[in-house]
Formats: structure tokens, C-alpha cells, sequence
């Protein structure tokens, strides 16, 4: 960086010290030197360093700075009547401070106090010893008018000064005012983003690993108590847990392949409607009777998430008729297309529906299956049923553009 645009940035952040050195430079400049002038006393030296000093507090604390410089000025005109002070220059400097830095009430009333004090400064100072002390006539009004304007004028321009500097300071406040909310927007969209994802994880998780698993627990039960009176069972059931494994596998890396950002993994095919029969064949191992019922077309396809949201419901459905169905259950898998979307309904004969609501944390998985509904505007009842089992009804309408 220039060195020009360090001091720059090294003045932006330290205002106060800034102020501080300038008001001792005014000081050493304005008020020691009339000390050095035998002619003039003490009384001026501590009006000029009252008026000089009060420039250090100029952005800080404008108004009582204001004041206590007007006060100095004020009694310079009583005290120091023949010729002034070099310091009542630095005026110029808190008009300005104040039409930028202090409230607008406080710009106003030091824009007029000035415009006062510079009438003062031309009638004390240069009017009065230019007639012999007495009043002006009418021949010396005019002159008296013209320097007053032009004193007043230079007020003026330094509080128009001071105003423009105020307004942009407001402005660029306001800009990184709104800066600093659109990054904590931004930060918040990433961080419910973020929940977003960490939910579809979740509920992935949850579909892949809870039906996986209940498939082998069921099938390694069984075969532990069929292999003692049909050894030949034991080898057709591991077969069904490896391949259960092999494609519970499958779906924990493409997952993972999401996560990670691999982008072999990420375009691998989700399930969709048409690997319902791989998933009920594989319930069927389990040992479970199911049927699938399919009424209807369907007038046009649905998204790719929300025929995912569809096998999830049945894979969820049935992976609790497993867990808690018991023995000798049957299921029922019907898929009805009509003008308005896609209806399923999953109904078991089991005697687990209690079990099926309060397992998995109070009922995640259908927690899971009711958010995954609700991304594509649908709806999902589960309860048991009349006649005992549970039952299972869902609805997708189609998503219209």
C-alpha cells in the first residue's frame, strides 16, 4: 500500500487522536506566540488555547466543544477589543464540525451564533476603529454591509461543507448498515440450509438403514430356528442378507458420494415407483405376504423427488409391517392414479400398530415420511386400522408449472 493511502487509513481509524495532534498544532501555532508578544497578557494566551483546544473534542463531542470555543470567542470580543485573536480563525473549523458530526439542532443554532459572531467580529474589529469608534453614517453602511456578506458568506460555505460531508457520512453508513444485514441474511439462509440438509440426510439415513436392517434381523431370526429342522434354509437366507447388505451398501455410498460432492456418485439413479417390486420382493424374504395393486396411469410423470417420496412412504410402511407386525402378517400395497396425482395406501393385519407409532424416537419414520409428503404438497394419514393392522394413506398431486 502508498504510504499516502496508510496515513489516509491510519487518520479514518483514529479520529480522536487525529484531533487531538491538530488541536495541539493549532495551539503551538495560534496561541503560544502570543505569549512571546510583550505587548499582549495572559488572558489571551488562555482564550486562544480554550478556543484552540476545543478542536480536539470536535468530532467526539461537537456541541460542548461548540460551546466552549463560542464562550472564548464571546469574551474575546469584551477582553481583547483592539485587535482579536488568530485564533477566532479556527470558528470556521467548528462550524463545520458541527454541520457534520453534531445533531441538526446543534448545526443550526452554530450556523446562526456564527453568522452573529462574524457581524460582531466586522462591527468590533474593523467598523468601529475605521470610524474613530462611533457608528457608521449612511456613507459608511454600505462597505459595513459588503464585508459583513462576505464574512457570513464564508460561513456559510463551511456549513454547506461541513452539511455535504454529514450526508455522506450517513450514506455510506446506511450502506454498510444494509451490508451488514445482507451478510447475516446470507448467513442465515446458509444455516437453514444447512438444517435442510442435515434433515434430508437424516430421513435418508433413517429409510435405508431402518428397512435394511429389519430385512436381515428378520431373516437371520428365521433362519436361526428353520436351519435346526431344514439345514437347507440356512444358505438361501444368508443369500437374502447379503444381497440385502450389497444394496443397502449401494444406497450408503451414493449417499455419501452426495456429501463428499462426487459427482459419479450423485448422478447415480435414485428408486423411484419402478423399483417398488424389487421392494417388495425383498419384504417377501422376509417373510412377509404382500401384494401390489396398481389402478390407473398416470396423466404425466411425477418429479424424480416426489416418485422418491412415494417409494420412501412404502419402503418405510412396510419396513414397519417387519418390525412389528408379527408373525403371519400380511400386507397390502395399492397405487391409484387420478387427474389430480398419485394416492397410495399401505394396510398390514399385523397387531403391532401401537408399536409402529411410538418406536424410533416417538414415530420418526413417519415424522420423515409427513416432511418428505410436505416438499411436494402432500398429505399423509397414518393410524391403525378399523378392523385392526395399520393403515397407511398417502397423496401426491401433480406439481403444476
Amino acid at each position: 500500500m502508498l504510504l499516502h493511502r496508510r496515513i489516509y487509513a491510519w487518520m479514518q481509524a483514529n479520529p480522536a487522536k487525529v484531533d487531538l495532534c491538530s488541536a495541539l498544532g493549532f495551539t503551538l501555532f495560534l496561541a503560544v506566540p502570543v505569549l512571546l508578544i510583550g505587548r499582549w497578557q495572559p488572558v489571551e494566551f488562555l482564550l486562544s488555547t480554550a478556543i484552540c483546544m476545543s478542536m480536539a473534542w470536535r468530532r467526539t463531542r461537537p456541541v460542548p466543544a461548540a460551546a466552549v470555543q463560542a464562550t472564548a470567542c464571546i469574551l474575546s470580543l469584551f477582553l481583547v477589543p483592539e485587535t482579536g485573536l488568530p485564533a477566532d480563525i479556527l470558528v470556521l473549523g467548528m462550524v463545520y464540525s458541527l454541520a457534520a458530526f453534531a445533531p441538526r439542532w446543534a448545526s443550526l443554532a452554530g450556523l446562526g451564533l456564527a453568522l452573529a459572531g462574524g457581524m460582531a467580529f466586522v462591527l468590533v474589529y474593523f467598523i468601529v476603529p475605521a470610524m474613530g469608534g462611533s457608528l457608521p453614517g449612511t456613507t459608511g453602511f454600505i462597505p459595513m454591509l459588503i464585508l459583513v456578506i462576505a464574512v457570513d458568506a464564508v460561513v456559510l460555505v463551511f456549513w454547506t461543507f461541513g452539511d455535504l460531508a454529514r450526508t455522506r457520512r450517513l450514506a455510506m453508513q446506511a450502506l454498510q448498515d444494509r451490508a451488514h444485514r445482507l451478510e447475516i441474511e446470507r448467513q442465515q439462509e446458509r444455516d437453514l440450509a444447512a438444517a435442510d440438509e442435515r434433515s434430508h440426510i437424516a430421513r435418508e439415513m433413517h429409510d435405508i438403514v431402518a428397512h435394511s436392517l429389519s430385512v436381515i434381523i428378520t431373516q437371520a431370526d428365521g433362519a436361526r430356528y428353520a436351519s435346526a429342522d431344514d439345514p437347507d434354509v440356512a444358505p438361501r437366507t444368508l443369500g437374502v442378507i447379503a444381497e440385502t447388505g450389497r444394496s443397502s451398501l449401494r444406497e450408503m455410498r451414493r449417499l455419501l458420494g452426495v456429501l463428499r460432492g462426487d459427482e459419479a456418485a450423485s448422478t447415480r439413479p435414485l428408486p423411484s415407483l419402478a423399483d417398488v417390486d424389487a421392494l417388495v420382493d425383498s419384504v417377501r424374504h422376509g417373510g412377509v405376504d404382500v401384494s401390489v395393486q396398481v389402478d390407473g396411469a398416470p396423466r404425466r410423470p411425477l418429479p424424480p423427488g416426489a416418485e422418491l417420496s412415494a417409494y420412501r412412504v412404502i419402503q418405510e410402511s412396510l419396513t414397519n409391517v417387519l418390525k412389528h407386525a408379527g408373525p403371519s402378517a400380511r400386507a397390502a400395497v395399492d397405487l391409484q392414479w387420478s387427474p389430480r396425482g398419485l394416492a397410495l395406501t399401505v394396510t398390514d393385519n399385523g397387531i403391532g400398530a401401537a408399536a409402529a407409532i411410538d418406536s424410533d424416537g416417538a414415530g420418526q419414520g413417519i415424522k420423515g415420511m409427513g416432511e418428505r409428503l410436505a416438499l411436494y404438497d402432500g398429505t399423509l394419514k397414518a393410524a391403525p386400522a378399523a378392523g385392526g393392522g395399520f393403515r397407511v394413506e398417502a397423496f401426491i398431486p401433480y406439481t403444476e408449472a
